[in-house]
């Protein structure tokens, strides 16, 4: 009876209190209850299923989704290095000179070798057999040094004194400027450029602003050979550099400068090399034998 009575008790008063949960969830007059909002309700409820299935994935040993998956970022990243190296090369076409002569109209060929090593001589052949226009750097640098009015005239002079190398720009202006007149007046678009070029910078320089060279024509010779003949033809050229503490300069010069452009060359493999310590007939058949090949080569 007592159990009975007490069962039928907390019955009402279980009653009473969800009547009263009932009652206070419903907001009404002026009762504000600590009750969450409908929204915040909802919002902690996604909350809690996204925590729960982060904890299910990781349990089953899967990834968890990405925004962007590997694939989608590494083509991404490439996209923008490809614009980025678009806008560089645009950037060096404006920057670029234009050279003043296309190489499939013009032929130049540097002759480069020792001073006193003959290449006038075999240029001169190379001219009547091959209709060649023989540039010699020296000589049009000594013209320009002997111009009435030449700016350049007297710093030409103190630098072939001392057997030293004309700044670049002066030379490739000369030659570029000799290179129009001689196509203008109808001798031709082969040229051999003698004694140019004598640094690699000046090399590269030419190349980008007047013409890019076929091949380099080498002329090797022994040092004592190269300083009689300097000093027989200094006994009636009247040339200031044609003695003998000029030409021991000049030795040197060629040797820490220009060797290193034939050896640079020899790696594009556009060195062609010829020996002088021979008699000149000899010399020429070797060189030309050379140029009987690259012409055949054009045709």
């Amino acid at each position: 009876m007592f159990r009975t009575a007490f069962l039928r008790n907390s019955r009402l008063v279980t009653s009473s209190n969800i009547k009263q949960r009932l009652y206070s969830t419903a907001g009404g007059g002026n009762k504000t209850g600590n009750a969450p909002s409908v929204p915040a309700m909802l919002a902690v409820a996604s909350m809690g299923f996204a925590a729960y299935y982060t904890l299910v994935k990781s349990r089953e040993g899967q990834s968890l989704p990405r925004k962007k998956n590997a694939a989608a970022v590494e083509q991404e990243e490439a996209l923008k290095e490809q614009k980025l190296q678009d806008k560089l090369a645009k950037r060096d076409l404006e920057t670029k000179p234009i050279p003043a002569f296309k190489p499939d109209e013009v032929t130049v060929v540097f002759v480069l070798g020792g001073p006193g090593a003959g290449k006038g001589t075999q240029c001169d052949n190379l001219k009547k057999d091959y209709g060649f226009v023989h540039l010699s750097a020296g000589d049009l640098l000594r013209a320009e040094q002997k111009r009435e009015g030449s700016k350049y005239g007297e710093m030409i002079n103190n630098y072939i004194k001392e057997g030293l190398i004309v700044p670049m720009e002066v030379t490739i202006a000369l030659l570029e400027q000799a290179m129009k007149e001689a196509i203008a007046n109808g001798q031709g678009t082969r040229f051999l450029i003698d004694g140019f070029p004598r640094k690699m910078d000046q090399a590269i320089k030419f190349e980008e602003v007047v013409v890019p060279s076929k091949l380099v024509l080498y002329f090797e010779c022994p040092e004592e050979v190269m300083l009689k003949r300097l000093l027989k033809r200094g006994e009636s050229s009247g040339r200031v550099d044609d003695n003998i503490e000029s030409i021991k300069k000049r030795f040197v010069t060629f040797i820490e400068t220009s060797m290193p452009v034939i050896d640079e060359y020899a790696k594009q493999n556009k060195v062609k090399k010829v020996h002088c310590d021979q008699p000149v007939e000899k010399v020429y058949e070797n060189v030309k034998s050379i140029f009987d090949e690259l012409f055949n080569e054009k045709k």
